[in-house]
């Protein structure tokens, strides 16, 4: 199929994507329109955090007016509040003093090391292994789904303050998924045919040109593996650089890679990261969601509430309509996880399940497709289903909707209501009960368990109704334990 629209411009025009970092930053246009304060900020908080942006996010989506509290500036642009004051004070002695080095790169680690680099266990137990080696740049954390983690997409057009991946972007090897080949992924496929989709992510796959992700893609579309049936790009470009489908130089040669996926009878979806109703507003960010959606492909739009940024009901509820009039599927919005600057970004549990209830009633039934408020916690993905008074107790109804066992998946359980609990490990079990009934099964609902930190254990996949005390299946000697 020969792609074209009357907005893709000539080659002379094409716009070429331009980053700006820590260093850079200072010869974009904007810089001089941002407070002395707001400069150090950004000058200091990003020793610590990931600071990357473009010129599309500078020039379209942030209002220059309305900062700081506009929301992607608030996004992309690092604040000294998402530090500690004792921190930041500090921090900000060593970065503008420029004297101790050393004392810099210690202060660095000690705060990063705080934030929780990798939550829901991703280092420790969503690791699969063959012969008892682990797969560098492989997750497994359900039954069904493997996460891929190509190592050359392991940066983005721009990074979000609050991402739960930040230590991908800082320098932490130690802590970082990559993979350079890809055939031990298509070998751990083909030992596990209960593996049906394959998530390739990142950092962001689409920084890389078409001929590398095809690399990737094309073992996947062998005939030895016809389990897969699903292979899934998580991306973020779709909203800090649209240009990616519609003008860069292969974006054609990408769309004819979607529908090559398509043709082979598997489903290419595209997982769009949305936080804001502004970033679906610009023309180029439209032409890209009918070029995704017309190759066969599909789209499907997932983000995390996060205060600070997307607290309007009406901003989700408008995101979501846009979405859906132009043909991609609202599929899930996020509780902020317990990484990074959590304390800077995150809401309590029943204030998400409020915004939640209230875009949600401002749409109609084929937005009703997205599910909320979800916790992608330890267990599983954990969803508030409601507020409820039962026996006259309050309550937040939950249920899995992926588990680690499969068993667990969409049976309600109740959890004390607590106004101020933002996180799963923050819950307690409601009606006079110690435990909820997946820690009763062996559980638990964070990655430390009822062990101290660092003597965490490998819990394996269970497939349903196997008996949860049992072992694992093995078809082969992997046994896979990745994250979601």
């Amino acid at each position: 199929m020969e792609f074209s629209d009357p907005l893709k411009e000539t080659p002379m025009d094409t716009p070429k994507f331009k980053p700006f970092i820590r260093q850079t930053i200072s010869h974009s246009r904007q810089w001089e329109w941002i407070p002395p304060d707001l400069q150090e900020a950004v000058q200091v908080v990003s020793h610590v955090l990931p600071f990357r942006t473009n010129e599309y996010v500078l020039d379209h989506l942030i209002d220059w007016n309305n900062i700081p509290d506009d929301p992607i500036y608030r996004l992309t642009f690092p604040h000294r509040d998402m530090l500690a004051p004792d921190d930041y004070a500090r921090l900000k002695e060593l970065v503008l003093g420029k004297a101790d080095q050393p004392a810099l790169v210690e202060l660095v680690r000690r705060i990063r090391m705080r934030m929780n680099p990798h939550p829901a266990g991703q280092m420790t137990h969503n690791v699969p292994r063959v012969n008892d080696a682990p797969l560098k740049g492989l997750q497994h954390k359900y039954k069904e789904t493997v996460l891929f983690f190509p190592s050359s997409g392991q940066t983005c057009h721009a990074y979000c303050t609050f991402c739960f991946r930040w230590p991908q972007f800082v320098g932490m090897d130690d802590m970082k998924f990559d993979a350079k080949e890809s055939h031990e992924l298509a070998s751990y496929l083909r030992m596990h045919p209960e593996v049906t989709d394959v998530l390739i992510t990142g950092g962001d796959p689409l920084i890389m040109n078409t001929r590398s992700l095809e690399a990737y893609i094309a073992p996947l579309l062998a005939p030895d593996l016809a389990h897969i049936q699903n292979i899934r790009i998580g991306t973020k470009s779709v909203a800090y650089w649209p240009q990616r489908f519609v003008t860069d130089r292969d974006a054609d040669d990408l769309l004819r890679l979607f529908e090559r996926v398509v043709a082979s009878g598997k489903n290419m979806a595209i997982m769009g990261h949305y936080n804001h109703a502004v970033e679906l507003r610009q023309e180029m960010a439209q032409q890209a969601v009918k070029r995704i959606v017309g190759t066969g492909a599909t789209l499907r739009m997932q983000g995390p509430l996060i205060r600070h940024i997307n607290e309007d009901p009406a901003s989700w509820a408008e995101l979501w309509q846009t979405g859906v009039r132009l043909g991609a599927i609202p599929y899930y919005m996020f509780v902020e996880r317990d990484t990074g600057p959590r304390e800077y970004f995150q809401l309590p549990l029943a204030r998400a399940h409020e915004i939640f209830q209230a875009a949600y009633q401002m749409v109609s039934g084929l937005s009703r497709t997205v599910r909320g408020p979800s916790m992608s916690a330890f267990p599983g993905k954990v969803v508030i289903d409601g507020i409820a008074q039962i026996g006259g107790e309050k309550v937040f109804a939950l249920q899995f909707l992926q588990a680690r066992n499969a068993d667990w998946v969409r049976k309600p359980f109740y959890a004390k209501f607590d106004p101020h609990a933002t996180w799963m490990d923050e819950l307690k079990p409601a009606f006079g009960k110690e435990k909820f009934f997946f820690e009763e099964e062996g559980g638990s609902r964070s990655e430390f368990g009822a062990e101290p930190p660092g003597a965490r254990k490998v819990i394996p996949l269970m497939a349903a109704r196997q008996e949860v005390g049992g072992a694992a299946p093995a078809p082969s000697s992997a046994t896979g334990c990745g994250s979601h």
